[in-house]
Protein backbone atom coordinates (compact mmCIF):
# COMPACT_ATOMS: atom_id res chain seq x y z
CA UNK A 1 0.00 0.00 0.00
CA UNK A 2 1.40 3.33 -1.01
CA UNK A 3 2.16 5.61 1.90
CA UNK A 4 0.06 8.73 1.83
CA UNK A 5 2.18 11.85 1.50
CA UNK A 6 1.35 14.81 3.68
CA UNK A 7 -0.12 17.85 2.08
CA UNK A 8 2.33 20.60 1.29
CA UNK A 9 2.77 23.00 4.17
CA UNK A 10 1.12 20.64 6.65
CA UNK A 11 3.96 18.17 7.28
CA UNK A 12 4.94 19.58 10.69
CA UNK A 13 1.41 19.63 11.94
CA UNK A 14 0.56 16.03 11.00
CA UNK A 15 3.95 14.43 11.73
CA UNK A 16 5.59 15.91 14.81
CA UNK A 17 9.27 15.05 15.08
CA UNK A 18 8.98 14.02 18.79
CA UNK A 19 5.83 12.82 20.50
CA UNK A 20 6.06 13.22 24.34
CA UNK A 21 2.40 12.41 24.95
CA UNK A 22 3.18 9.01 26.50
CA UNK A 23 6.68 9.80 27.73
CA UNK A 24 7.58 10.41 31.38
CA UNK A 25 9.70 13.19 32.83
CA UNK A 26 10.77 13.11 36.51
CA UNK A 27 8.68 15.39 38.76
CA UNK A 28 10.15 18.89 38.71
CA UNK A 29 9.32 22.58 39.08
CA UNK A 30 12.06 24.45 37.21
CA UNK A 31 10.14 27.73 37.18
CA UNK A 32 9.79 27.62 40.97
CA UNK A 33 13.46 26.67 41.37
CA UNK A 34 14.38 29.79 39.37
CA UNK A 35 11.99 31.94 41.39
CA UNK A 36 13.33 30.69 44.75
CA UNK A 37 16.99 31.20 43.78
CA UNK A 38 16.26 34.65 42.38
CA UNK A 39 14.35 35.69 45.52
CA UNK A 40 17.16 34.46 47.78
CA UNK A 41 19.64 36.67 45.94
CA UNK A 42 17.54 39.84 46.14
CA UNK A 43 16.10 39.50 49.66
CA UNK A 44 17.91 38.23 52.78
CA UNK A 45 14.54 37.27 54.30
CA UNK A 46 14.16 34.75 51.50
CA UNK A 47 17.36 33.01 52.60
CA UNK A 48 16.17 32.82 56.22
CA UNK A 49 12.80 31.36 55.16
CA UNK A 50 14.19 28.65 52.90
CA UNK A 51 17.62 27.62 54.16
CA UNK A 52 16.32 25.02 56.66
CA UNK A 53 13.76 23.58 54.21
CA UNK A 54 15.86 22.79 51.13
CA UNK A 55 19.19 21.14 50.50
CA UNK A 56 21.12 21.35 47.20
CA UNK A 57 19.92 17.83 46.31
CA UNK A 58 16.30 19.04 46.34
CA UNK A 59 16.86 20.94 43.06
CA UNK A 60 16.36 19.14 39.77
CA UNK A 61 18.62 21.18 37.50
CA UNK A 62 22.37 20.76 38.10
CA UNK A 63 23.03 24.49 37.68
CA UNK A 64 20.45 25.20 40.37
CA UNK A 65 22.11 22.71 42.73
CA UNK A 66 25.42 24.56 42.33
CA UNK A 67 23.88 28.01 42.83
CA UNK A 68 21.98 26.93 45.94
CA UNK A 69 25.13 25.25 47.25
CA UNK A 70 26.99 28.57 46.93
CA UNK A 71 24.17 30.40 48.74
CA UNK A 72 24.24 27.76 51.49
CA UNK A 73 28.02 28.16 51.93
CA UNK A 74 27.68 31.95 52.17
CA UNK A 75 24.93 31.55 54.79
CA UNK A 76 27.06 29.16 56.85
CA UNK A 77 29.95 31.64 56.76
CA UNK A 78 27.63 34.49 57.83
CA UNK A 79 28.39 36.39 54.61
CA UNK A 80 25.83 38.47 52.63
CA UNK A 81 23.93 36.72 49.87
CA UNK A 82 23.37 38.69 46.67
CA UNK A 83 24.06 38.56 42.97
CA UNK A 84 27.74 39.51 43.28
CA UNK A 85 28.63 37.37 46.30
CA UNK A 86 26.96 34.28 44.84
CA UNK A 87 28.77 34.72 41.50
CA UNK A 88 32.06 35.24 43.34
CA UNK A 89 31.50 32.12 45.49
CA UNK A 90 30.77 30.02 42.40
CA UNK A 91 33.95 31.38 40.80
CA UNK A 92 35.95 30.38 43.93
CA UNK A 93 34.53 26.86 43.70
CA UNK A 94 35.22 26.68 39.96
CA UNK A 95 31.52 26.23 39.22
CA UNK A 96 30.55 29.56 37.66
CA UNK A 97 30.47 28.31 34.06
CA UNK A 98 28.77 25.04 35.09
CA UNK A 99 26.07 27.12 36.76
CA UNK A 100 25.35 29.04 33.54
CA UNK A 101 27.73 31.96 33.93
CA UNK A 102 27.11 35.53 35.04
CA UNK A 103 24.33 36.06 32.50
CA UNK A 104 22.20 33.17 33.84
CA UNK A 105 22.60 34.27 37.46
CA UNK A 106 21.55 37.81 36.52
CA UNK A 107 18.53 36.44 34.68
CA UNK A 108 17.37 34.60 37.81
CA UNK A 109 17.15 37.85 39.80
CA UNK A 110 15.13 39.45 36.99
CA UNK A 111 12.41 36.78 37.19
CA UNK A 112 11.12 37.89 40.61
CA UNK A 113 10.34 41.17 42.35
CA UNK A 114 10.37 39.99 46.01
CA UNK A 115 10.59 36.96 48.25
CA UNK A 116 6.80 36.79 48.73
CA UNK A 117 5.50 33.20 48.95
CA UNK A 118 9.06 31.85 48.82
CA UNK A 119 8.44 29.33 51.61
CA UNK A 120 5.39 27.94 49.80
CA UNK A 121 7.42 27.65 46.58
CA UNK A 122 10.26 25.93 48.45
CA UNK A 123 7.92 23.31 49.87
CA UNK A 124 6.66 22.47 46.37
CA UNK A 125 10.28 22.00 45.27
CA UNK A 126 10.78 19.71 48.27
CA UNK A 127 7.68 17.68 47.34
CA UNK A 128 9.01 17.19 43.80
CA UNK A 129 12.36 16.10 45.24
CA UNK A 130 10.64 13.53 47.50
CA UNK A 131 8.69 12.21 44.51
CA UNK A 132 11.93 11.74 42.57
CA UNK A 133 13.50 9.96 45.54
CA UNK A 134 10.50 7.63 45.78
CA UNK A 135 10.77 6.85 42.07
CA UNK A 136 14.49 6.09 42.47
CA UNK A 137 13.91 3.86 45.50
CA UNK A 138 11.06 2.06 43.76
CA UNK A 139 13.30 1.36 40.77
CA UNK A 140 15.98 -0.06 43.07
CA UNK A 141 13.42 -2.21 44.87
CA UNK A 142 12.08 -3.58 41.57
CA UNK A 143 15.60 -4.41 40.38
CA UNK A 144 16.52 -6.09 43.69
CA UNK A 145 13.22 -8.00 43.77
CA UNK A 146 14.28 -9.76 40.55
CA UNK A 147 17.60 -10.76 42.13
CA UNK A 148 17.10 -14.28 43.52
CA UNK A 149 20.27 -14.03 45.64
CA UNK A 150 18.76 -11.35 47.92
CA UNK A 151 16.75 -12.59 50.91
CA UNK A 152 13.19 -11.28 50.73
CA UNK A 153 13.19 -10.15 54.38
CA UNK A 154 16.43 -8.25 53.83
CA UNK A 155 14.75 -6.64 50.84
CA UNK A 156 11.74 -5.63 52.96
CA UNK A 157 13.98 -4.16 55.65
CA UNK A 158 16.09 -2.31 53.08
CA UNK A 159 12.98 -0.84 51.43
CA UNK A 160 11.52 0.27 54.75
CA UNK A 161 14.84 1.79 55.84
CA UNK A 162 15.19 3.77 52.62
CA UNK A 163 11.65 5.12 52.93
CA UNK A 164 12.29 6.07 56.55
CA UNK A 165 15.49 7.91 55.51
CA UNK A 166 13.46 10.02 53.09
CA UNK A 167 11.11 10.99 55.89
CA UNK A 168 13.92 11.77 58.33
CA UNK A 169 15.97 13.67 55.78
CA UNK A 170 13.27 15.82 54.23
CA UNK A 171 10.41 16.42 56.64
CA UNK A 172 12.02 18.74 59.15
CA UNK A 173 10.28 20.14 62.19
CA UNK A 174 10.45 23.88 62.70
CA UNK A 175 10.49 25.84 65.93
CA UNK A 176 7.19 26.34 67.78
CA UNK A 177 6.04 29.68 69.11
CA UNK A 178 5.56 30.20 72.84
CA UNK A 179 1.84 30.80 72.25
CA UNK A 180 1.30 27.44 70.52
CA UNK A 181 3.39 25.61 73.12
CA UNK A 182 1.51 27.22 76.03
CA UNK A 183 -1.83 26.22 74.49
CA UNK A 184 -0.59 22.67 73.91
CA UNK A 185 0.78 22.43 77.47
CA UNK A 186 -2.52 23.63 78.98
CA UNK A 187 -4.41 21.11 76.87
CA UNK A 188 -2.09 18.32 78.08
CA UNK A 189 -2.51 19.43 81.72
CA UNK A 190 -6.30 19.27 81.27
CA UNK A 191 -6.01 15.77 79.82
CA UNK A 192 -3.81 14.68 82.73
CA UNK A 193 -6.33 16.13 85.17
CA UNK A 194 -9.09 14.04 83.56
CA UNK A 195 -6.84 10.96 83.82
CA UNK A 196 -6.39 11.48 87.56
CA UNK A 197 -2.83 12.73 87.26
CA UNK A 198 -1.38 9.96 85.08
CA UNK A 199 0.34 11.58 82.09
CA UNK A 200 2.15 8.47 80.85
CA UNK A 201 1.57 4.73 80.49
CA UNK A 202 0.65 3.32 83.91
CA UNK A 203 2.66 0.31 85.09
CA UNK A 204 0.19 -0.90 87.74
CA UNK A 205 2.78 -0.39 90.50
CA UNK A 206 1.39 2.34 92.75
CA UNK A 207 4.58 3.92 94.10
CA UNK A 208 6.38 3.73 90.77
CA UNK A 209 3.46 5.39 88.96
CA UNK A 210 3.30 8.08 91.66
CA UNK A 211 6.98 8.90 91.12
CA UNK A 212 7.01 8.83 87.30
CA UNK A 213 3.34 9.58 86.55
CA UNK A 214 3.61 6.51 84.31
CA UNK A 215 6.28 5.82 81.70
CA UNK A 216 6.41 8.99 79.62
CA UNK A 217 6.12 9.15 75.81
CA UNK A 218 9.49 9.30 73.95
CA UNK A 219 11.42 8.11 77.03
CA UNK A 220 14.05 5.36 76.91
CA UNK A 221 13.89 3.37 80.16
CA UNK A 222 16.68 0.95 81.07
CA UNK A 223 15.95 -1.77 83.66
CA UNK A 224 19.17 -3.54 84.62
CA UNK A 225 20.02 -6.37 87.00
CA UNK A 226 22.22 -9.40 87.43
CA UNK A 227 20.89 -12.74 86.07
CA UNK A 228 18.25 -14.29 88.33
CA UNK A 229 17.05 -11.02 89.86
CA UNK A 230 13.76 -11.10 87.96
CA UNK A 231 14.13 -8.60 85.08
CA UNK A 232 11.87 -10.54 82.75
CA UNK A 233 9.40 -11.28 85.53
CA UNK A 234 9.15 -7.56 86.29
CA UNK A 235 8.47 -6.44 82.69
CA UNK A 236 5.99 -9.29 82.13
CA UNK A 237 4.10 -8.29 85.29
CA UNK A 238 4.20 -4.70 84.08
CA UNK A 239 3.09 -5.52 80.51
CA UNK A 240 0.22 -7.62 81.87
CA UNK A 241 -0.88 -4.75 84.13
CA UNK A 242 -0.75 -2.30 81.22
CA UNK A 243 -2.77 -4.50 78.91
CA UNK A 244 -5.31 -6.00 81.35
CA UNK A 245 -5.84 -3.25 83.91
CA UNK A 246 -5.44 -0.23 81.63
CA UNK A 247 -6.08 -1.68 78.14
CA UNK A 248 -2.83 -0.20 76.80
CA UNK A 249 -1.42 -2.18 73.84
CA UNK A 250 2.12 -3.35 74.55
CA UNK A 251 4.78 -5.03 72.38
CA UNK A 252 7.38 -7.38 73.86
CA UNK A 253 10.49 -8.31 71.87
CA UNK A 254 12.04 -11.36 73.50
CA UNK A 255 15.52 -12.30 72.29
CA UNK A 256 16.11 -14.83 75.05
CA UNK A 257 12.89 -16.79 75.69
CA UNK A 258 10.30 -18.11 73.24
CA UNK A 259 6.89 -16.50 72.99
CA UNK A 260 5.23 -19.66 74.41
CA UNK A 261 7.51 -19.56 77.45
CA UNK A 262 6.68 -15.91 78.04
CA UNK A 263 2.93 -16.36 77.72
CA UNK A 264 3.12 -19.39 80.04
CA UNK A 265 4.78 -17.16 82.65
CA UNK A 266 2.00 -14.63 82.20
CA UNK A 267 -0.63 -17.36 82.57
CA UNK A 268 1.07 -18.43 85.80
CA UNK A 269 1.00 -14.95 87.33
CA UNK A 270 -2.54 -14.28 86.08
CA UNK A 271 -4.07 -17.54 87.33
CA UNK A 272 -1.99 -18.07 90.48
CA UNK A 273 -0.86 -21.52 89.29
CA UNK A 274 2.88 -22.11 89.53
CA UNK A 275 4.97 -22.29 86.36
CA UNK A 276 6.27 -25.74 87.27
CA UNK A 277 2.72 -27.14 87.40
CA UNK A 278 1.86 -25.52 84.05
CA UNK A 279 4.99 -26.93 82.42
CA UNK A 280 4.16 -30.46 83.65
CA UNK A 281 0.42 -30.12 83.03
CA UNK A 282 -0.05 -31.56 86.52
CA UNK A 283 -3.19 -29.66 87.57
CA UNK A 284 -5.97 -30.50 89.99
CA UNK A 285 -9.58 -30.31 88.69
CA UNK A 286 -10.19 -26.98 90.44
CA UNK A 287 -6.96 -25.62 88.91
CA UNK A 288 -8.13 -26.55 85.41
CA UNK A 289 -11.32 -24.61 86.07
CA UNK A 290 -9.32 -21.74 87.54
CA UNK A 291 -7.07 -21.77 84.45
CA UNK A 292 -9.96 -21.72 81.96
CA UNK A 293 -11.70 -18.83 83.71
CA UNK A 294 -8.81 -16.52 84.49
CA UNK A 295 -6.97 -16.98 81.21
CA UNK A 296 -9.80 -15.13 79.43
CA UNK A 297 -8.45 -11.77 80.61
CA UNK A 298 -5.05 -12.58 79.19
CA UNK A 299 -6.49 -13.93 75.93
CA UNK A 300 -8.21 -10.62 75.28
CA UNK A 301 -5.25 -8.46 76.37
CA UNK A 302 -3.58 -6.32 73.66
CA UNK A 303 -0.11 -7.87 74.14
CA UNK A 304 2.07 -8.63 71.09
CA UNK A 305 5.14 -10.85 71.51
CA UNK A 306 7.95 -11.20 68.96
CA UNK A 307 10.61 -13.82 69.78
CA UNK A 308 12.89 -13.33 66.76
CA UNK A 309 16.43 -14.32 67.90
CA UNK A 310 19.47 -12.07 67.29
CA UNK A 311 17.20 -9.22 66.27
CA UNK A 312 19.05 -6.25 64.75
CA UNK A 313 18.21 -2.72 65.79
CA UNK A 314 17.09 -1.93 62.24
CA UNK A 315 14.74 -4.94 62.13
CA UNK A 316 13.37 -3.88 65.51
CA UNK A 317 12.61 -0.36 64.29
CA UNK A 318 10.85 -1.73 61.20
CA UNK A 319 8.75 -4.16 63.27
CA UNK A 320 7.94 -1.49 65.87
CA UNK A 321 6.76 0.96 63.21
CA UNK A 322 4.42 -1.69 61.79
CA UNK A 323 3.02 -2.56 65.24
CA UNK A 324 2.45 1.13 65.99
CA UNK A 325 0.66 1.59 62.68
CA UNK A 326 -1.44 -1.58 62.84
CA UNK A 327 -2.16 -1.93 66.57
CA UNK A 328 -1.42 1.47 68.11
CA UNK A 329 1.04 0.09 70.68
CA UNK A 330 1.70 2.40 73.63
CA UNK A 331 4.86 0.75 74.98
CA UNK A 332 7.74 -1.40 73.73
CA UNK A 333 9.69 -3.87 75.92
CA UNK A 334 13.00 -5.38 74.78
CA UNK A 335 14.44 -8.41 76.61
CA UNK A 336 17.32 -7.79 76.51
CA UNK A 337 19.61 -5.15 75.03
CA UNK A 338 22.91 -7.09 74.97
CA UNK A 339 21.35 -9.83 72.78
CA UNK A 340 20.59 -7.35 70.00
CA UNK A 341 22.90 -6.80 67.04
CA UNK A 342 23.79 -3.64 65.16
CA UNK A 343 23.13 -5.24 61.78
CA UNK A 344 26.74 -5.94 60.77
CA UNK A 345 27.89 -2.32 61.03
CA UNK A 346 31.35 -3.32 62.22
CA UNK A 347 33.24 -1.84 65.15
CA UNK A 348 33.73 -3.26 68.61
CA UNK A 349 30.95 -4.35 70.94
CA UNK A 350 30.96 -1.09 72.89
CA UNK A 351 30.37 0.87 69.67
CA UNK A 352 27.58 -1.53 68.71
CA UNK A 353 25.83 -1.08 72.06
CA UNK A 354 26.19 2.71 71.69
CA UNK A 355 24.56 2.51 68.25
CA UNK A 356 21.76 0.31 69.60
CA UNK A 357 21.00 2.60 72.55
CA UNK A 358 20.97 5.71 70.31
CA UNK A 359 18.57 4.02 67.92
CA UNK A 360 16.29 2.90 70.76
CA UNK A 361 16.07 6.50 71.96
CA UNK A 362 15.40 7.65 68.39
CA UNK A 363 12.65 5.00 68.09
CA UNK A 364 11.01 6.23 71.30
CA UNK A 365 10.98 9.80 69.96
CA UNK A 366 9.80 8.75 66.50
CA UNK A 367 6.82 6.73 67.76
CA UNK A 368 6.32 9.00 70.82
CA UNK A 369 5.98 6.04 73.17
CA UNK A 370 8.16 4.73 76.01
CA UNK A 371 10.74 2.11 75.06
CA UNK A 372 11.83 -0.16 77.93
CA UNK A 373 15.04 -2.13 77.43
CA UNK A 374 16.39 -4.72 79.86
CA UNK A 375 20.13 -4.78 80.38
CA UNK A 376 22.69 -7.01 82.07
CA UNK A 377 25.05 -5.75 84.75
CA UNK A 378 28.76 -6.50 84.99
CA UNK A 379 30.15 -9.02 87.50
CA UNK A 380 31.55 -6.15 89.55
CA UNK A 381 28.35 -6.32 91.61
CA UNK A 382 29.17 -9.84 92.76
CA UNK A 383 32.74 -9.03 93.78
CA UNK A 384 31.84 -5.86 95.66
CA UNK A 385 32.04 -6.12 99.43
CA UNK A 386 29.20 -5.04 101.69
CA UNK A 387 25.97 -4.09 99.97
CA UNK A 388 25.41 -5.68 96.57
CA UNK A 389 23.17 -2.84 95.40
CA UNK A 390 24.04 -2.07 91.76
CA UNK A 391 25.45 1.28 90.63
CA UNK A 392 25.33 3.16 87.31
CA UNK A 393 28.97 2.19 86.74
CA UNK A 394 27.89 -1.49 86.69
CA UNK A 395 26.06 -1.17 83.35
CA UNK A 396 27.72 -3.55 80.93
CA UNK A 397 29.68 -2.67 77.78
CA UNK A 398 28.85 0.99 77.26
CA UNK A 399 28.47 4.29 79.08
CA UNK A 400 26.23 5.33 76.17
CA UNK A 401 23.35 3.40 77.77
CA UNK A 402 23.46 5.68 80.80
CA UNK A 403 23.84 8.73 78.57
CA UNK A 404 20.97 7.96 76.18
CA UNK A 405 18.46 6.71 78.76
CA UNK A 406 15.93 9.01 80.39
CA UNK A 407 15.53 6.57 83.28
CA UNK A 408 18.06 4.00 84.48
CA UNK A 409 16.74 1.60 87.11
CA UNK A 410 17.93 -1.57 88.84
CA UNK A 411 16.23 -4.58 90.40
CA UNK A 412 17.81 -5.77 93.65
CA UNK A 413 16.77 -8.74 95.82
CA UNK A 414 18.93 -9.28 98.95
CA UNK A 415 17.37 -12.73 99.30
CA UNK A 416 19.26 -13.75 96.13
CA UNK A 417 22.52 -13.30 98.06
CA UNK A 418 21.25 -15.20 101.11
CA UNK A 419 20.46 -12.04 103.09
CA UNK A 420 17.30 -12.13 105.21
CA UNK A 421 17.12 -8.44 106.21
CA UNK A 422 17.28 -5.08 104.48
CA UNK A 423 20.31 -2.99 105.41
CA UNK A 424 18.10 -0.17 106.70
CA UNK A 425 17.83 1.23 110.20
CA UNK A 426 15.02 -1.15 111.15
CA UNK A 427 16.80 -4.19 109.69
CA UNK A 428 13.38 -5.21 108.35
CA UNK A 429 12.91 -8.68 106.80
CA UNK A 430 13.37 -8.87 103.02
CA UNK A 431 11.99 -12.33 102.29
CA UNK A 432 9.78 -12.29 99.19
CA UNK A 433 10.68 -8.67 98.46
CA UNK A 434 12.58 -6.75 95.80
CA UNK A 435 13.82 -3.20 95.45
CA UNK A 436 13.26 -1.20 92.26
CA UNK A 437 16.07 1.37 92.32
CA UNK A 438 15.72 4.47 90.14
CA UNK A 439 19.34 5.63 89.81
CA UNK A 440 18.84 8.16 87.00
CA UNK A 441 15.66 10.10 86.27
CA UNK A 442 16.07 12.90 83.75
CA UNK A 443 12.70 14.47 84.52
CA UNK A 444 12.05 13.50 88.12
CA UNK A 445 13.32 12.30 91.45
CA UNK A 446 15.29 9.23 92.52
CA UNK A 447 13.89 6.61 94.86
CA UNK A 448 14.23 3.00 96.01
CA UNK A 449 10.79 1.38 95.76
CA UNK A 450 10.19 -1.92 97.55
CA UNK A 451 7.90 -4.45 95.92
CA UNK A 452 6.49 -7.87 96.62
CA UNK A 453 8.07 -10.71 94.62
CA UNK A 454 6.30 -14.08 94.35
CA UNK A 455 9.03 -16.40 93.04
CA UNK A 456 7.04 -19.47 91.95
CA UNK A 457 4.70 -17.21 89.94
CA UNK A 458 7.46 -14.87 88.69
CA UNK A 459 5.15 -12.03 89.79
CA UNK A 460 5.99 -8.53 90.96
CA UNK A 461 3.27 -6.56 92.74
CA UNK A 462 2.79 -3.68 95.18
CA UNK A 463 4.21 -4.22 98.65
CA UNK A 464 1.49 -3.24 101.07
CA UNK A 465 0.78 -3.82 104.72
CA UNK A 466 -0.91 -7.15 105.24
CA UNK A 467 -1.53 -9.42 102.28
CA UNK A 468 -2.83 -8.81 98.82
CA UNK A 469 -2.43 -6.03 96.28
CA UNK A 470 -4.75 -4.04 94.11
CA UNK A 471 -4.04 -6.45 91.27
CA UNK A 472 -4.57 -9.55 93.39
CA UNK A 473 -7.81 -8.06 94.80
CA UNK A 474 -9.05 -7.53 91.26
CA UNK A 475 -8.16 -11.15 90.42
CA UNK A 476 -10.08 -12.38 93.46
CA UNK A 477 -13.14 -10.27 92.64
CA UNK A 478 -13.25 -11.34 88.99
CA UNK A 479 -12.59 -14.99 89.77
CA UNK A 480 -15.04 -15.33 92.67
CA UNK A 481 -17.77 -13.57 90.70
CA UNK A 482 -17.48 -16.20 87.95
CA UNK A 483 -16.78 -19.33 89.97
CA UNK A 484 -18.69 -18.59 93.15
CA UNK A 485 -17.58 -18.87 96.72
CA UNK A 486 -17.54 -22.66 97.07
CA UNK A 487 -14.40 -24.67 97.75
CA UNK A 488 -12.44 -22.90 95.01
CA UNK A 489 -9.23 -21.19 96.23
CA UNK A 490 -8.91 -17.42 96.04
CA UNK A 491 -6.04 -15.80 94.16
CA UNK A 492 -4.14 -15.17 97.38
CA UNK A 493 -4.51 -18.84 98.31
CA UNK A 494 -3.49 -19.85 94.81
CA UNK A 495 -0.30 -17.84 95.20
CA UNK A 496 0.82 -20.41 97.77
CA UNK A 497 0.52 -23.32 95.34
CA UNK A 498 3.58 -24.92 93.78
CA UNK A 499 7.31 -24.92 94.27
CA UNK A 500 9.94 -22.21 94.08
CA UNK A 501 10.74 -21.69 90.40
CA UNK A 502 13.96 -19.89 89.65
CA UNK A 503 13.17 -16.27 88.75
CA UNK A 504 14.32 -14.90 85.45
Amino acid sequence: MEEKQPEKGNWKKKNPVINLEKGKVPPQALDLEEAVLGAMMIDKKGVDDVIDILSPEAFYKKAHKLIYGAIFTLFQNSEPTDLLTVANQLKKEGNLEKAGGDYYIISLTQKVASSAHIEFHARIILQKSIQRSLISISSDIIEEAYDESIDVFDLLDSAETKLFEITQGNLKKGADSAESLVNEAIKKIEEISNQEGMSGVATGFTKLDALTSGWQPSDLIIIAARPGMGKTAFVLSMAKNMAILFNQPCAVFSLEMSSIQLITRMISSETGISSSKLRKGDLEPHEWEQLNVKVKNLSNAPIFIDDTPSLSIFDLRAKARRLASQHGIKCIVIDYLQLMTAGGTGGNREQEISLISRNLKALAKELNIPVIALSQLSRAVETRGGSKRPLLSDLRESGAIEQDADIVSFIFRPEYYGLMEWDDDERSPCEGQAEFIIAKHRNGGLENIRMKFTGHLALFSDLEEGTGTEFESKMNTDFNSEIGSGSMPTANQAFDIGGNDTPF
